[in-house]
């Protein structure tokens, strides 16, 4: 199985090794993210922190690539003649994409699309995981209700059947939903 560098593909380290997602862990491995990236260029000439957001958005929030991982991956596709830079703003950079990095994309099309493919599958799973506000509120509201009451001292028999009972019942309901 061809490996395009994402987590369970025995992918190897690269100029895309990451880290800084919010799981922890290798999202691209090796040449992935410079493959995204020269896509995203080709899409759209973009400044680095355009494409820090593109990926995250493409990745619907799970993952966010550093500065410290997007910008030397932007210099080294400069240096290999796939992107041109120019100054725009000052001290922003705009990347747009050579003809040789055109050819480069057209010569890797099968990972290029499998990268993104995969991307979109996990953007699908963390929407699927994805926890409404509203709800991580509400447990962490009921967390921090037990606590404080079992904070305050012992419970009697009776105390702890009605505690016990709420939460069962709390539960049931969930199960129920």
């Amino acid at each position: 199985m061809k490996d395009f560098g994402f987590p369970g593909r025995g992918g190897h380290r690269g100029d895309g090794f990451g880290g800084g997602g919010r799981g922890g862990g290798r999202v691209f491995g090796h040449g992935g993210l410079r493959l995204v990236l020269l896509q995203l260029i080709a899409d759209k000439p973009s400044h680095g922190y355009e494409l820090i957001k593109a990926i995250e958005e493409r990745l619907n929030g799970s993952y966010s690539p550093s500065p410290g991982v997007i910008y030397p991956t932007l210099t080294l596709l400069e240096e290999l003649g796939y992107v041109t830079v120019s100054a725009v703003d000052g001290a922003r950079k705009l990347h747009t994409i050579t003809e040789t990095g055109q050819a480069h994309l057209a010569d890797n099309r099968e990972a290029v699309d499998a990268l993104l493919a995969r991307m979109g599958e996990n953007a699908e799973a963390q929407a699927v995981l994805a926890r409404p506000p509203q709800v991580v509120r509400a447990v962490e509201n009921m967390k921090l209700a037990i606590r404080l009451r079992l904070s305050r001292g012992p419970l009697t028999e009776a105390q702890a059947n009605v505690f016990a009972n709420i939460l069962d019942t709390a539960a049931q309901d969930l199960e129920r939903l």
